[in-house]
């Protein structure tokens, strides 16, 4: 097996651990006082207290669905397009992870692996979309 195969079935499945990392917790704020309950102190990519973070899920797990099926398509443009979009899904997975796991008013949240699961996966999907597994026809001159 070669190595763009690799990665191209390496870049299906980090889309698919992406869209089920979303439904996980990311977080838990355990020492927020202003969080009433047990229940409400754990965030994940559809729910935050308040909706003080919005809902990263939405966007995260319907570009990566996305990005599965331009991963399937072997046409060049699919392939541009998914370099394209894996950008802004790792750029996206940053910013809610810094987000998500930043300190405030003293407060310092536990991160659960989901959250990780989002890191890792957005950038195993860029890495996926750099090395395409597409093989290019050469024409014949006559």
């Amino acid at each position: 097996m070669t190595f763009p195969r690799l990665l191209h079935l390496l870049g299906l499945l980090a889309c698919i651990v992406m869209i089920v990392a979303c439904f996980m917790p990311w977080v838990y704020y355990a020492n927020d006082r202003f969080i009433p309950t047990e229940a409400e102190r754990t965030f994940t990519g559809f729910y935050t207290y308040k909706n003080f973070y919005g809902k990263p899920g939405k966007f995260l797990v319907a570009f990566a669905a996305f990005s599965c099926i331009l991963k399937l398509l072997p046409k060049v443009w699919a392939k541009r397009v998914d370099l394209f979009l894996s950008a802004v899904i790792l750029a996206y997975a940053l910013r809610c992870f810094f987000e998500f796991t930043g300190n405030y008013n003293g407060i310092t949240p536990t991160v659960r692996p989901a959250m990780y699961m989002v890191l890792f996966s957005a950038l195993v999907m860029q890495a996926a979309a750099i090395f395409p597994d597409l093989r290019i026809k050469v024409k014949q001159q006559a």
